[in-house]
């Protein structure tokens, strides 16, 4: 028999002011769950982990929970209070009748790496935030809940708390951004869409393929029952649809860049460098030679050289501390290096994101904020109605008129986006974009990063939008040395465990009736040709294709019988499952015939 859950919750409901936050919200959880807790920023995501954490009380449902589970909670914007020290912070985690029990938070601070002498207000936002961490899990709960715990956490402690999460023996619950993390830490999925809690017993890597089934059936009722397609849930199901079809010619674009990138490199060393640069003069973005710079006795850029050409997009990885942002302040002049030298391209108009540098006036409307006079602004080529481009960054239009001040903060950092993004530029410099952003946002930053003609600096210990976004990465471990590895970050993990094996930049799986790409699709061989199994993939997916697109065709004109629903509602939801089903298998084998095309390619062009 089945252990019962730890915590079961139903029929909650919650309301602010006038907005009902979600409504009839059930779910339990078991002892040893991993969810991952998903949705829009405004959603209610961060509510509804202090209602499952006791701290705020819903207005309507029920909330039972075992005798003696202990539930701890790590918020998103930790206050540091009266805490003299980090460890000050730490022990404030553990109840009164074990305050002396010292050596928990000693044990803690020694896994995570954190100075517990360290006053909090001296404290970096990556440190406070491990204190924090440690604060959750100093009492050994049987629930953690984690609001966002990746925030300004560089990739080897993020690694490290995938460690914690996997051997972790209570239930987790956690509010994130990363995408690579969700996947490696969650089995089960909950999504808070429109004040109604969807839930699935599958980790977040099948997330996307869950939403659009989940969103392909909503809009399929209404539209079949002829009732109106709410706005909103038509221009979602368009974005995550449009999405996924653009993210095939996305892939062979950044390929195409990556590879561009990878030449580069090979030329900069070559002695025929000057001439291709002196034909090409005007595609020159950062020229830095023999650079250096310490801070007092520590050297934080040694000898590093690079060009940087129009098009690029250029990552920066490593650690907190290693000097990433002092390395950005030295290529685009802000601060001058000890010896060496940076030069700069000529016409180079610059667009800084850091959500600390750019100010909102909270007393300017979102429409004054972006366009002071008139209600068009000329983004990227195009002049866009102030509201239409609001909307790309998923504002609705009466927020339009609303003050700065009324926006939640995930909404704060969305308009700052914006803002960074309508400016003119051919260069970006992306400090640390994706923090606090939800995902739909993160993948609108995609998108316009895949369209963006300019060149682009990002800083960031997202994996997932490192994969996605750069044509290179500039590795810096923390010791001056900065090393350019050509390609996603993903295969700058494999170079540096010593696996140089090309794979793709994440594993997606699939269900079993999905065409999966096999492991030859994704290795060069040692031949200068296709094996017969790629070769004869590559001949038959075509027709493959072909037949699935056929099938999809004949389902959604059964589907277009406007009684059907009516009539045999059973054989309406079998048909809308098995159009999802057959979309996910034509995207895998699109997907997967990409692949090997690309893969011939190139091995025509060595060859």
């Amino acid at each position: 028999m089945s252990e019962p859950p730890i915590m079961t919750v139903k029929g909650a409901r919650l309301r602010f002011g006038a907005k009902e936050l979600f409504s009839n919200v059930e779910f339990y959880i078991n002892r040893g769950s991993k969810i991952s807790l998903v949705g829009r920023n405004g959603s209610g995501k961060s509510t509804l982990l202090k209602v499952i954490a006791g701290l705020v009380e819903p207005d309507a449902g029920e909330k039972f929970v075992q005798p003696g589970t202990v539930v701890s909670y790590m918020p998103q914007e930790p206050d540091a209070g009266n805490s003299q020290t980090l460890k000050d912070i730490i022990l404030s985690g553990l109840p009164d009748d074990e305050k002396d029990q010292e050596y928990r938070a000693d044990m803690l601070a020694a896994q995570l790496e954190i100075n517990p002498e360290q006053i909090p207000g001296k404290a970096s936002g990556g440190e406070l935030r491990k204190a924090f961490l440690a604060r959750a899990l100093i009492v050994n709960p049987d629930i953690l809940l984690l609001d966002e715990p990746t925030n300004h956490l560089d990739m080897p402690t993020i690694k490290k708390l995938e460690k914690i999460i996997g051997a972790f023996s209570g239930a987790v619950i956690v509010i994130s951004h990363d995408r690579m993390f969700l996947k490696n830490v969650s089995d089960a999925t909950f999504w808070l869409d429109r004040g109604v809690l969807h839930s699935c017993n599958k980790g977040f890597r099948y997330f996307e393929e869950w939403q659009e089934q989940l969103i392909n059936q909503e809009i399929a009722e209404q539209k079949y029952l002829n009732k109106k397609i709410e706005a909103e849930t038509e221009w979602l199901h368009k974005g995550v649809t449009a999405r996924r079809k653009r993210n095939m010619g996305r892939l062979r674009r950044l390929q195409q860049l990556r590879e561009e990138r990878r030449n580069q490199i090979k030329q900069a060393g070559s002695v025929s460098m000057e001439i291709e640069e002196s034909a090409g003069r005007s595609r020159l973005v950062i020229e830095a030679k023999h650079v250096c710079k310490n801070f007092g006795s520590r050297p934080i850029v040694k000898d590093f050289s690079i060009k940087v050409m129009r098009g690029n997009k250029i990552g920066i990885a490593g650690p907190n501390g290693a000097g990433k942002t002092t390395l950005v302040k030295l290529l685009t002049k802000r601060l001058e290096p000890d010896s060496g030298f940076v030069r700069i391209g000529k016409n180079l108009e610059e667009a800084y994101f850091d959500q600390n540098r750019i100010s909102l006036d909270p007393k300017k409307t979102l429409w004054k904020t972006l366009c002071n006079e008139g209600d068009h602004i000329y983004v990227r080529g195009q002049y866009r109605h102030v509201v239409a481009y609001l909307k790309d960054f998923l504002f609705k239009p009466e927020q339009a008129q609303c003050p700065v001040s009324a926006l939640s903060g995930g909404e704060k950092n969305r308009l700052t986006l914006a803002v960074a993004l309508a400016k003119p530029s051919n260069f970006l410099v992306l400090d640390e974009p994706t923090n606090d952003l939800d995902m739909d946002t993160i993948d609108l930053l995609q998108e316009i990063l895949a369209e963006y003609e300019g060149t682009a600096l990002i800083v960031s210990h997202d994996r997932d939008f490192l994969d996605r976004t750069v044509t290179s990465v500039l590795y810096m471990p923390g010791n001056g040395s900065v090393t350019e590895y050509p390609g996603s970050y993903s295969d700058l993990e494999r170079k540096l465990s010593g696996n140089t094996e090309t794979k793709p930049a994440a594993k997606k799986e699939k269900s079993p009736n999905k065409a999966k790409p096999t492991r030859e699709s994704a290795v060069l061989p040692k031949t200068a040709r296709l094996s017969y199994n790629q070769q004869r993939l590559l001949d038959i997916l075509p027709g493959k294709i072909s037949e699935l697109g056929k099938d999809i065709s004949q389902i959604e004109e059964e589907l277009g019988n406007g009684n059907l629903y009516i009539d045999d509602r059973e054989k309406f939801e079998r048909l809308t499952q098995n159009l999802s089903a057959k979309k996910e298998e034509l995207d895998a084998a699109e997907t997967q015939w990409l692949e090997l095309q690309m893969l011939k390619d190139e091995l025509e062009r060595r060859s």
